[in-house]
């Protein structure tokens, strides 16, 4: 499900302002909860105007959490050839953290970030993983003897899980908890990965300190 053509041709800032009230009232109330009379009465629209929007709430829900999913991926970047094995898990948690601080201080998208990831199925999501387990294998670290697929597939199903841990670490997080600080623990997701990358023999492998 996708928006309806017409909603490609309004400015970028109307798509935006849109997309960002529908994005509140799902975070808050919950994608399964959220009412499409009150978001487009938010967005200042018609029932009728929105159905040249959209088809409906759930084309609506669709476009909010690609979007999210847009705005992770923008945090992450496209990954680039990492210099060497220390540089490749420094630029792996840079990201990390970075993705950590954007969800701090978005919390509309840190709401929604489990259901947008959900959605993303695998296209572009498995596409920057795939980039990241294409370039350790270069470096040599990353084990050959598994299939590309079902490898990259592995490491995005363990960051999926670390995601979803992590995101609720944040949302338990203390009000005056810096944004920017890493969830703690980050240590065990890269365990898992070395793990997951080395064929099981970690041997202290990995992450430059």
């Amino acid at each position: 499900m996708t928006p309806l053509p017409r909603f490609h041709r309004l400015p970028a800032e109307r798509q935006e302002a849109i997309l960002a009230v529908a994005r509140a009232h799902f975070a808050e109330h919950g994608p399964a909860a959220a009412s499409y009379n009150k978001i487009i009465e938010a967005a200042g629209f018609s029932k009728t105007a929105a159905y040249q929007y959209f088809d409906g709430r759930e084309d609506l829900l669709a476009a909010v959490l690609d979007d999210v999913l847009d705005r992770l991926l923008g945090v992450l970047g496209p990954w680039a050839p990492a210099r060497d094995e220390a540089d490749f898990w420094a630029r792996l948690e840079a990201g990390s953290h970075a993705l950590v601080a954007h969800l701090g201080a978005h919390p509309d998208d840190l709401a929604l970030a489990d259901a947008a990831v959900g959605r993303a199925q695998g296209d572009v999501w498995l596409a920057w993983f795939g980039a990241v387990v294409e370039d350790g294998q270069r470096l040599g670290f990353i084990r050959t003897d598994v299939a590309p697929a079902l490898l990259v597939g592995a490491t995005a199903a363990v960051m999926r899980a670390a995601d979803e841990w992590a995101l609720g670490a944040l949302r338990a997080a203390p009000p005056e908890r810096s944004p920017a600080r890493a969830v703690p623990g980050g240590e065990q997701v890269w365990s898992l990965l070395r793990g997951l990358w080395s064929g099981g023999a970690d041997a202290g492998a990995g992450r430059a300190h």
